[in-house]
């Protein structure tokens, strides 16, 4: 896979001819895959390479900033579950004030001029241009080749990125797996944080979330990996005494995970946070790229009346997440 950022291509480049699809992926969830699964038929039938147009950021968080929708998958995530998938090329948009004003005309000439584009495969709602202006009857009349995906259902219900936010901000995890074809994840690097936990005896790694908000918040069991080591054994290098609690793979450790502002500690600019506290561990995870697999809903975020209060409630959560692990030998879906 190849990754393209528009904005940033010289004016005389050119790429092969391609198959496209085009959108925001965001989560890359079983009607996404259907779509690629569409596309790289198309292509090996046709003697193209495929490739997957995305927008970053996306365009109601241009529009809306911090009101848009919160983000099922980072960009870093996107590119790994598109990798996956098989694409040839992934292409950056950067949706900008220039993107945002580009006519039908000139979005359709970025496709065939700059991404060589020859056939299009497209969802059935599909609107692009300024003032969503252009559709897939205006690219048929351009001159492409487009073939319009129907919508994928679950259960009776559209698979759809709406859906698994509201399915993920409600815990059921579960559902959500079902939805994305894979257990719900977010990656990121470990971060200095305020060290708050360390007070309470709680330690935590702060994992960057990249993206302005999530679309969960709560307590949950976690399964963590790292990406570039084996995470059970590097903390076993530092302090054989304190290996932690293993998780469901291998190299991963079982952990409580905290999503949200912490309405118990005063902030003068809450912001959201990824914080994970492995029981038994004491260890130096800073710069360690982390995979977070949530297993378990336990509950919300609470507004503790001080941090005593705080810190039993914490401890009360652990106990009940090593409950669950106990209880839980294989993972959960």
């Amino acid at each position: 896979m190849k990754l393209l950022r528009l904005n940033a291509l010289s004016p005389d480049f050119q790429l092969a001819p391609t198959a496209v699809t085009i959108g925001n992926f965001d989560g890359v969830h079983l009607g996404h895959q259907a779509m690629i699964s569409q596309l790289k038929a198309l292509a090996q039938a046709e003697g193209l390479k495929t490739l997957v147009m995305i927008f970053e950021p996306q365009p109601l968080e241009y529009f809306k900033g911090y009101d848009a929708p919160p983000r099922i998958s980072s960009l870093r995530e996107k590119v790994e579950y598109l990798t996956e998938l098989g694409v040839d090329y992934i292409a950056v948009a950067k949706f900008d004030q220039f993107f945002r004003s580009l006519n039908a005309t000139e979005f359709a000439d970025l496709l065939k001029f700059k991404l060589n584009a020859q056939h299009l495969v497209l969802g059935d709602d599909f609107h692009f241009g300024k003032n969503r202006q252009g559709n897939s009857e205006f690219l048929r009349d351009y001159g492409f080749d487009v073939t319009n995906l129907n919508t994928i259902n679950f259960e009776g219900d559209r698979v759809s990125s709406t859906r698994i936010r509201q399915v993920l901000a409600e815990g059921d995890l579960a559902l959500a797996a079902q939805l994305l074809g894979r257990p719900y994840s977010i990656i990121g690097r470990v971060q200095y944080g305020d060290q708050i936990g360390r007070t309470l005896n709680f330690p935590t790694i702060n994992v960057r979330l990249g993206r302005h908000k999530p679309c969960l918040s709560g307590i949950y069991a976690v399964d963590v990996v790292c990406e570039t080591a084996a995470l059970n054994e590097k903390v076993r290098a530092q302090n054989p005494e304190q290996p932690g609690v293993a998780g469901y793979r291998s190299d991963s450790l079982f952990g409580a995970g905290h999503v949200g502002t912490r309405p118990a500690i005063a902030q003068t600019h809450p912001e959201w946070r990824l914080e994970v506290h492995f029981p038994q561990v004491s260890a130096n995870l800073y710069g360690l790229l982390m995979r977070v697999t949530f297993l378990h809903y336990l509950h919300g975020e609470r507004p503790y009346p001080s941090l005593e209060a705080l810190k039993a409630g914490i401890d009360q959560d652990v106990e009940d997440l090593l409950e669950y692990r106990e209880q839980h030998s294989q993972h959960p879906f």
